[in-house]
């Protein structure tokens, strides 16, 4: 069995989670080719997504003429095929946010990527977050490729679920993964009941790096940390506004940002608005070693996200000891219990975010260690990679023994091509556009 994971972009600084996912397939004995449709290797700077960049085939990095070669390979083997998913692109692309010549692109895109997985002999195809990528892949089945699935993160797909044809998408796919019991419900209200049985939970993993350290104790400095995309989404001006607030009040911190992103200039210059200088550093990216150590080195992590899925930073700092400050959002609160293992406060509420802030720095060491004592054990139970990945790895087996897998031949003197039924199973004869 050979799998293919393909990513919008890969690997990726925030995706570290994909990474672990598929390292863990592999020690099970699965054998998994990564590709992404666009690169952005000029952002790495962990030493493992820079190894994992080695062994990524890039679609756009093919080139205009591999990619005209693919199309046109398509052209000569499988005309029928084609034109129907030429319909099934622009059906697509109609009521689409990025329109049918882009569609049309992904068509293009799905025709080297089907020679690329003929050539590896991919016998399923799994995609992570249910927009271009998943597109993609979904075209490539039409035009006779591996059975493919997919997993969704949010909040980006829930956002725009008819722009991206997110129902069509789970009605074609072999099986969809959502990351939390919150992911499930909302893909449940986009699909047909009949279409629910398709839909299963898989959390993103945490590995043993986390669950086997040495405990470190909570330091005495009160100092918090913030762990992600510097984007509109995750709060962090909210937080820089909490924050001035509560240094007007005279309370004792010091914030650190890690990451980078869109609103680092603006986030900057609130800092410079507010006098936040002595309080508030952004790091830029850092590598996994970097980011444990940062979260290390405080007493809590905050995210007040606006909008998330279910972040894998909140999963790393309670398995390394660190309570969390975060939001009632998606995914969030089916992880961190308030009084438990950290703090939830109502999204966009400043005062709320302050009150949680004052106590976290306020709270005795011990506390503060019984807290994250408990998060750890709740993320060992719910996202240890080695449960998670195994229950993906039955998926892969499952939708191998439930969906018919082609091997395609050209029959002489046609242009079109016979299928080798490689399953008890009988391809499909035709391909829907409903």
């Amino acid at each position: 069995m050979k799998i293919a994971y393909l990513v919008n972009q890969y690997p990726k600084v925030s995706h570290s989670f994909i990474r672990r996912e598929i390292l863990g397939l592999e020690a099970c004995g699965l054998e998994v080719v990564r590709f992404s449709i666009r690169s952005c290797s000029t952002e790495l700077v962990d030493a493992a997504d820079k190894a994992e960049l080695k062994k990524t085939q890039v679609v756009l990095e093919a080139g205009v003429l591999a990619l005209l070669s693919g199309l046109l390979q398509a052209v000569l083997t499988r005309p029928v095929r084609l034109l129907l998913t030429i319909q099934l692109a622009i059906k697509l692309g109609w009521h689409s946010e990025r329109g049918m010549l882009r569609h049309l692109i992904y068509l293009v895109e799905a025709c080297l990527l089907l020679k690329w997985f003929h050539e590896a002999n991919v016998s399923h195809v799994h995609a992570h977050f249910g927009t271009n990528s998943t597109t993609v892949a979904l075209l490539c089945r039409a035009l006779g490729g591996p059975p493919y699935s997919f997993t969704v993160h949010g909040p980006e797909e829930f956002d725009k679920v008819t722009a991206i044809a997110l129902p069509q998408k789970v009605e074609r796919a072999a099986f969809v993964v959502a990351i939390s019991n919150f992911g499930r419900s909302q893909l449940y209200r986009w699909c047909p009941v009949a279409q629910w049985s398709k839909v299963h939970v898989v959390h993103c993993g945490v590995d043993s790096a986390f669950f086997n350290s040495t405990p470190t104790p909570i330091p005495s400095d009160p100092k918090l940390v913030c762990v992600g995309r510097l984007c509109a989404e995750k709060g962090q001006l909210l937080l820089l506004e909490a924050a001035g607030q509560l240094m007007r009040r005279g309370l004792a911190f010091k914030l650190v940002l890690v990451g980078d992103g869109p609103l680092r200039s603006e986030l900057e210059a609130t800092i410079a608005r507010l006098g936040l200088h002595d309080h508030v550093e952004i790091t830029g990216w850092a590598d996994s070693d970097q980011v444990r150590q940062a979260i290390l080195n405080a007493r809590v992590l905050v995210l007040p996200s606006f909008a998330e899925g279910l972040p894998v930073v909140i999963m790393e700092a309670l398995a390394l000891g660190r309570p969390v400050i975060s939001t009632y959002v998606a995914g969030i609160p089916e992880l961190v219990e308030p009084g438990v293992c950290g703090w939830l406060v109502p999204p966009g509420s400043v005062e709320a975010l302050m009150t949680a802030i004052q106590s976290a720095m306020e709270a005795s060491p011990a506390t503060l260690e019984q807290w994250g004592s408990a998060g750890a054990k709740r993320v060992a139970e719910q996202h240890n990679v080695v449960i998670e990945v195994g229950k993906l790895k039955t998926l892969f087996q499952s939708a191998l023994q439930s969906e018919p897998a082609f091997k395609e031949e050209l029959v002489p003197g046609s242009s079109l091509l016979s299928v080798s039924r490689t399953t008890k199973f009988q391809p499909q004869k035709h391909i829907s556009l409903d």
